[in-house]
């Protein structure tokens, strides 16, 4: 393996974190995606084709363990992870709790679409790819990016804006 591979692997890094947590709703799930897709991504370079896209490999091979976890839980039930509040510092303290509610809130509606518009999302809405993009890394035509993205847009907006929720 080239140096060069190296270095555009690391550079993808903050990308494919993103994306792994925007896929898992966690961000030690997320990390755990990263280092097995890193993993894959290493012990199978071979795989990759210069003149290709890296960072579109890397996403598609995040995705695929993604959706492979998801199926083995269905399987064997999903493990729930716990984490403690940790103390939140900032100069307007209210600000800061308002922005975490709503990321929260916002990651808990994410975890509630389907992993297909899930992904979608990610790609698209955070890792700011183009849909022409997103539908390379997903192996799936324009018009299904579309439509994933507009029906996870339509649900995130309804179960966010759902009465009752505060």
């Amino acid at each position: 393996m080239t140096d060069d591979i190296r270095v555009r692997m690391v550079a993808v890094l903050p990308r494919l974190r993103r994306f792994a947590y925007a896929l898992t709703g966690s961000t030690e799930q997320g990390e755990d995606l990263v280092q097995d897709a890193c993993l894959r991504a290493l012990s199978r370079v071979d795989l990759w084709q210069p003149g290709t896209r890296l960072d579109s490999w890397m996403y598609r091979i995040a995705q695929n363990i993604w959706l492979d976890r998801l199926r083995a839980n269905k399987v064997r039930g999903e493990v729930v992870d716990i984490e403690a509040m940790e103390g939140m510092a900032g100069s307007d303290g209210r600000v800061v709790v308002e922005s975490e509610l709503t990321l929260q809130a916002v990651v808990a509606a994410m975890g509630q679409l389907p992993v297909e518009q899930r992904a979608m999302v990610a790609l698209v809405c955070i890792e700011g790819a183009s849909y022409k993009e997103a539908a390379e890394i997903a192996e799936v035509p324009v018009g299904t990016v579309m439509s994933r993205l507009a029906r996870a847009r339509r649900s995130l907006n309804a179960i966010l804006n759902r009465p009752g929720r505060a």
